[in-house]
C-alpha cells in the first residue's frame, strides 16, 4: 500500500498510497484528524468502523488518528498523576494541535501519514 521511499521527520512519516484516493476519501481522512480537536477519539473510531472495508486510505488515516489520540490520552493521564506534569500538560496540547494540523495537510495531499511517538494499539 505504501511506497518504498517514505519521508521521515520529527513531525512524522509520510508515504504515497498505492492508488490515488478520491476526493470523498480525502475528505473523510481529513475529518478523521480535524474532528479529534473537538470530539476526542469518536470521529476516527466511527470513520474507521464504517470505512475499514471500503477504503484502505480512509481506514489508515482513521486508525492512525485513533492510535495517536489514545496515546495522547495515556500521556495526559500520566502527566495529571504527577504534580509537575500538571504544569506541563499545556505543552502536550500544543504538540497535539501541531501533529493534527500536519496530519490534516498530509491527508489533503493524498498521502498516508504516521504520527511520531504514537503507540500502535489498533493494528
Amino acid at each position: 500500500m505504501t511506497s518504498s521511499n517514505p519521508s521521515n521527520s520529527f513531525l512524522g512519516t509520510e508515504s504515497v498510497p498505492a492508488y490515488t484516493p478520491t476526493s470523498d476519501e480525502r475528505t473523510l481522512a481529513i475529518l478523521s484528524h480535524v474532528l479529534t480537536l473537538f470530539f476526542w477519539i469518536f470521529p476516527p473510531l466511527i470513520i474507521y468502523l464504517i470505512k475499514k472495508d471500503d477504503s484502505k486510505f480512509v481506514a489508515e488515516h482513521a486508525k492512525e488518528s485513533l492510535n495517536f489520540q489514545l496515546t495522547a490520552t495515556i500521556i495526559a493521564i500520566i502527566l495529571f498523576i504527577t504534580i509537575i506534569g500538571i504544569l506541563l500538560v499545556w505543552i502536550l496540547g500544543i504538540l497535539i494541535l501541531v501533529f493534527v494540523i500536519v496530519a490534516t495537510v498530509k491527508a489533503s495531499e493524498s498521502k498516508l501519514y504516521r504520527y511520531p511517538f504514537a503507540f500502535r494499539l489498533i493494528k
